[in-house]
């Protein structure tokens, strides 16, 4: 969001044409961003669970989630994060290629755009570090029994 202001010197007004006007422009810009925290805070994890992979299975997900909905996520996949909502559903953000997911341990931050949601092909995560990656595709989770 950007809102410009132009200041005019009170002399104008009542200033003969011969005089020389200063101009002076201000500028204001708004930056939101939004930070995501991960669901078991204060360490890094030493590797991604693969037995973590099988609690959950993937289905078609949607393009956009809203940021708003966004409550906590977490790493179980060495190129996804998995998202956990407002309303208890799961999603996975599959990273672009070359990313992994470990540089996101201790949170992320997302630039929303103009419609609050957080999209995949549009949109990157930003890790604290500085790292950031692109959010390839979004898959829906849903849990799985396990036989123990």
């Amino acid at each position: 969001m950007l809102h410009s202001v132009l200041l005019l010197p009170m002399s104008l007004l009542a200033a003969p044409a011969a005089e020389p006007v200063q101009w002076a422009q201000l500028t204001i810009e708004q930056r939101v961003i939004v930070r995501v925290p991960m669901a078991k805070k204060g360490r890094a994890p030493a590797r991604p669970d693969p037995e973590g992979r099988a609690a959950w299975k993937e289905k078609k997900g949607p393009r956009c989630i809203a940021l708003r909905s966004i409550r906590s996520a977490s790493i179980i996949m060495e190129n996804a994060i998995d998202l956990l909502l407002a309303d208890n559903h799961r999603y996975r953000a599959r990273l672009e290629r070359g990313c992994r997911s470990m540089g996101f341990y201790s949170g992320f931050y997302v630039e929303p755009d103009e419609d609050g949601s957080l999209c995949s092909g549009r949109d990157e995560l930003q890790a604290r570090s500085g790292a950031s990656c692109a959010i390839d595709s979004f898959r829906r989770l849903e849990e799985t029994e396990r036989d123990d």
